[in-house]
Parts: structure tokens; sequence; C-alpha cells
């Protein structure tokens, strides 16, 4: 490890991020017409057509932008953006009658699936709390407020804890299995994390600390695997680990049998998620001005079970799971985690100075820029074969957008810039 190889993996990134990847959404997702953001595209970067606008993505790239301009890219001109994607979010997407956001809108802001699912609804609060934070405009946190309280108001489990996740129109839960009113996963608790830390950093409220807190817990005593610190998916209202299924309503085209559940249904861990755990977590810690090293020991099993199991040395990159006892039972490639694991592994390093993780992180950096990297267009591709050939082509869609690319240059980048100043 040299000062001049981190330079150079820092500046490769920043190229990318500055010429490439920025570029890329920024020339092409504003809707001029209809408001809001286009998000879908092909494998040349061109615009599919397909008639949807989505809490998530268009969450996201409000997200994107502004965290953009509040990281010092963009000379200014994200500022215009994140108001785009605010005004379209606030004025088209939020439902006036029972609060909430709408899942799901067409192109010209008419809804489409009504119901307030809180994978969505987090990012929400993530993006508006971002927003204001960027740009100042009071608007972002307090409709990041008003779906918070709303969180507090109907999501809440006052008798188990945590909170449950969908919700139809008037916010009265769904049913149970595949419409998901009887589940609770890893993915909605760990994305309230980042959600909450952003809210929290933006109005300093004792409720949103306390909160925050709260949510850390139930990940770190309920969804963590008690041995191995491994992200546990799916659990029943109790706590009790369910079968891992696919919902009526996805936010992801996690690649499942055609009954809609896997086949190793509760002995699963996701390497993306791991990781990103643990770097959203020491985050929070940042924020909330605690000690991370309380918490060292489980940033360094989670950090190692990650290296030994999910990095793949003969092609590079990060597998999509296993068993949470270690190996691969999934060995495509994903581009959001090898997004998150890059974020991970900086913050491996800089905690516990170790070169292994160092070696990690350049090889699935390595990766990115060699295979992931769609060239000549400027996006990643969104799975890859393990050998490192594309599977899916489209550039964007409701689910696959900037968010994770975007951020982790951008995380990257600063803490490389920290490493250069050890």
């Amino acid at each position: 490890m040299t000062r001049e190889e981190i330079i150079s993996l820092r500046n490769e990134a920043e190229n990318h991020l500055v010429n490439e990847l920025l570029p890329f959404w920024t020339t092409r997702m504003v809707d001029e017409k209809n408001g809001g953001f286009i998000t879908h595209f092909d494998r040349e970067g061109k615009d599919t057509g397909d008639d949807e606008k989505s809490l998530i993505a268009q969450a996201r790239c409000l997200y994107t932008v502004a965290s953009a301009h509040r990281a010092g890219y963009g000379e200014g001109k994200y500022i215009a953006l994140a108001k785009h994607g605010a005004d379209f979010l606030i004025d088209k997407m939020w439902d006036r009658e029972h609060g909430g956001f709408y899942w799901m809108m067409d192109r010209k802001g008419n809804v489409k699936i009504d119901r307030k699912i809180i994978y969505g609804q987090s990012f929400a609060v993530y993006s508006l709390s971002e927003y204001t934070l960027s740009t100042g405009d009071p608007r972002g946190i307090e409709y990041a407020g008003k779906v918070f309280d709303l969180i507090q108001k109907y999501c809440a489990d006052t008798m188990y804890g945590g909170y449950l996740e969908m919700f139809h129109r008037d916010w009265t839960l769904c049913g149970p299995g595949c419409q998901g009113g009887d589940r609770k996963t890893l993915d909605v608790h760990m994305h309230l994390i980042e959600a909450f830390t952003a809210l929290y950093e933006c109005t300093g409220k004792d409720v949103h600390r306390r909160k925050l807190m709260e949510v850390i817990d139930i990940l770190l005593y309920r969804i963590i695997h008690p041995q191995y610190k491994t992200g546990i998916p799916q659990f029943y209202k109790d706590w009790t680990i369910a079968p891992q299924i696919k919902f009526d309503i996805i936010w992801g085209w996690d690649r499942f049998t055609d009954e809609g559940q896997k086949s190793n249904v509760t002995d699963n861990t996701n390497y993306g998620h791991n990781a990103e755990f643990a770097w959203l977590l020491i985050h929070a810690l940042e924020i909330l001005k605690i000690d991370k090293g309380i918490y060292s020991d489980v940033f360094r099993t989670i950090f190692d079970h990650t290296i030994h199991n999910g990095i793949d040395y003969e092609f590079g990159g990060v597998y999509v799971e296993g068993p949470h006892a270690g190996g691969v039972s999934d060995r495509e490639k994903e581009f959001w985690q090898q997004a998150e694991v890059l974020t991970g592994l900086l913050d491996a390093y800089l905690m516990f100075k170790d070169p292994e993780y160092w070696r990690a992180y350049q090889n699935v950096h390595r990766f990115v820029f060699d295979k992931m990297i769609n060239k000549g267009v400027g996006e990643w591709y969104p799975l890859l074969t393990r050998e490192g050939e594309p599977i899916w082509t489209h550039m964007g869609h409701s689910w696959k957008i900037n968010y994770h690319t975007v951020r982790s240059m951008i995380q990257s980048i600063r803490r490389m810039d920290k490493i250069l100043t050890l």
C-alpha cells in the first residue's frame, strides 16, 4: 500500500464521478414537461419510455443531486435540479388526504399504486432531509418531519419493537404473506438508520435522536446474527426468523424461484447489506457523537466475514450472498453491493488500519472499473456473471438508479482523502 496507489485510485474514482457518472444523469433525467425525473434508460442510456415514476427512484435522484451539491460538486448547478425533484415529490406524490407519499405514479404524476410502503417513505425522509441540509430549503425538513411522524403513528410496533412495513393508502396494515403485513425486514430497518441519521443531523431534535438510537438497537440485537453479525433478511412481527419470500409489491429484482421463495430461505445473508449496515452505523454514531469504538468487535466481525466470504479473489468483486456461517450460494455480481462494499472497506481500513481491508478494497475497485462500468455510457451494469459478463443491461429503472453508484464514489473519495492524511 503506497501513497501513489491511493492517489491513483482516488483520482480514478473522481474522474468517473465528475466526467461520467454525474453527467450521465444530469444530462438526461430531468423531465421538463411533467416534472420530476425520468429514470428508465437502456444499455445505451436512451429513454425506454416506461410510464412510471416510483417513489424510490424520485427520492433517490433527489438525494443524489442534493448530496453531490453538499459534497462540493456541480458548481452550484445541482441546486436547481434538487428543487425540481423536491417540487415533484411534494406537489405530485404527497397524499393530501392521508399523508405520506404514494408508491408509484405515471410520468404525468397520476397515481398508479397508492400504497404506503415504509421502504419508500424512508427514502423520502432521507432525501428531503439531505435536500434541506444541502440547499437550506425548509420544505424538505417540513415534509421529512411529517413522514417521520406518520411512521411513528402508524408503523411503529409498540408490542415487539421495530416497524411494520406494508400499508394501504389510509395506513391500514396490509395482509400477511406476499402482501407483507406480517413481516419485518433487515432492508427497511437498515434504511431507517440512514433516514433518521440525516433527519437528526438536520433538526437536532431529541425525538429524532432517540428513534435513531432505537432502530440501531433493533438492528444490533434483533436483526443481525448473534454470532456472525450478519444480516438476517426477514422476520415475523415477534422477531421469529421468517422464510424469505418475495412480496407482491417489491423494490428490487431479486432472483427468487418461480414459487417466490428462495431455496435457502432461512440461512442466507447478503454481503452488500452487511457492509452497508456497518458503514451506515459508523456514520450514524459520528452524527450522534457516540464513540464507535464501543462497537469495534461488531465492526471487526462484519468486515472480516465480508472479506473472507464475500470477496471473489479469483475474478474480483463481491458475491451476492451465502450462509451465515460462511461460504457462497450466489456468485453473481450486483452493482449496488459493489458500491456499498467499497465504502464499507474504506471505513474498515480507517478504523483498524489492517492492510487486508485495503487489499480487498483494491479488488472490488478494480472489478468495478474494469467490468461493472458501461464504458462510453457512464453508469454501471445492474448485474454481471461471476466472471464479469453483463446479465442485465438497463442503466436505469424504478429500482436501479444513481443513489448507490454516485454515493459510493463521493464517500470513497472522502475516505481516501482521510487515508492520505494518516
